[in-house]
């Protein structure tokens, strides 16, 4: 089994990378005028079709990289630089803008899309995934242990869409962006020690 402070930095990686918080707004938006019922359906289907996905690459994505010729260390970079500039989103609010900027048509089902990929289970998600897995230790035990702190990720993130609507009033539009901006600084440290460690894996530093 991985420490216990992987085990902390791979739960808040997870985190800061899928927002829950910031998921808030962009809910009541796409599920503006639907009856409790029709959200809780939403919210329920967008978090498993969200955890299936991330699940597949957790098990296969070693697999997925080795076959088209991508090495680890070259993915722990790449994924690095684009959790930094998702970290830089975060900061300068223009993650917050173009998530609320998405609208759904009456009728449309936002669970799938925008909501399952690529908000929750999107490039910065299945990228840390991959990563976790890769740093969580030979044998089964790290693997299922990153995949077993994905899915509570996803129970949380359940619960913050779930309660939405008193959240958004609790926090306000202010407490979301102070929110979102801290996440964005924590994720910046994390994605550049991706890269750190992607670098060493290279040979490149000791």
């Amino acid at each position: 089994m991985p420490e216990t402070a992987f085990l902390i930095t791979a739960f808040a990686t997870l985190f800061v990378v899928i927002d829950p918080a910031g998921l808030v707004p962009l809910f009541i938006a796409l599920t503006r005028g639907m009856s409790d019922d029709r959200r809780r359906a939403m919210a329920r289907r967008a978090c498993l079709i969200a955890a299936a996905l991330l699940l597949l690459f957790g098990l296969a994505g070693e697999a997925i990289l080795g076959f088209i010729g991508i090495s680890m260390p070259a993915f722990r970079i790449a994924g690095g630089i684009l959790l930094f500039l998702t970290a830089l989103d975060m900061l300068f609010e223009r993650r917050t803008q173009r998530r609320e900027g998405q609208q759904a048509e009456p009728d449309h089902d936002p669970s799938v899309f925008p909501l399952a990929t690529p908000l929750i289970a999107g490039p910065g998600a299945i990228a840390s995934v991959i990563l976790l897995v890769s740093q969580a230790g030979p044998g089964w035990g790290g693997t299922v242990a990153v995949l077993g702190l994905m899915l509570g990720m996803m129970a949380v993130t359940y619960a913050f869409l779930l309660a939405s609507p008193p959240l958004e009033r609790m926090l306000g539009r202010t407490g979301v962006i102070v929110i979102t901006r801290l996440l964005g600084m924590l994720l910046a440290a994390l994605s550049v020690q991706f890269v750190i460690d992607g670098v060493r894996g290279t040979g490149l530093i000791g």
